[in-house]
């Protein structure tokens, strides 16, 4: 199995020492202050992550796509790439309140994978459950030999 290695800070020492000397209240508000992202209404462009590995026989596309519907979501393929469009509805935005944290992108999104390597166009398969979608591409051997018999 393969482990992740995780590297941690070694001088601990200086941000106790300087976390140490600030009991002001300004201090605590600089270090909890308000973020006051700015909001677009209109759609936006964003990319979801993806990952795509490879078998012996096929490839394969897994994206994250978490509160996109099934049918807002569109795959185009061909021999050497793969196009996921869609589209994630944002929630109604609430006046008067202030956002102390806003990361999750709304609006269309699209991503074009170029594939390493031809597939066959004829044997793909897609899912998509708890916001995962699934992309199975069947590879295209071209080095497959064949015999072609001499018409007359």
């Amino acid at each position: 199995m393969d482990y992740i290695k995780i590297r941690f800070g070694d001088d601990f020492s200086k941000l106790a020492a300087s976390s140490d000397k600030c009991f002001s209240d300004k201090c605590f508000e600089d270090m909890f202050r308000t973020v006051n992202p700015v909001f677009s209404i209109s759609e936006q462009n964003w990319k979801p992550q993806m990952d795509m590995y490879e078998t012996a026989r096929e490839i394969i596309i897994l994206g994250t796509i978490a509160g996109v519907k099934k049918e807002d979501l569109e795959i185009e393929i061909n021999n050497k790439a793969v196009k996921i469009t869609g589209m994630r509805l944002g929630t109604p935005r609430v006046n008067n309140i202030k956002y102390r944290l806003a990361e999750i992108r709304y609006g269309r999104f699209e991503r074009i994978l170029y594939l390493p390597l031809p597939i066959n166009t004829e044997k793909v398969k897609a899912s998509y459950e708890d916001g995962f979608l699934e992309i199975r591409l069947a590879k295209l051997y071209l080095d497959k030999t064949y015999k072609i018999p001499i018409s007359e």
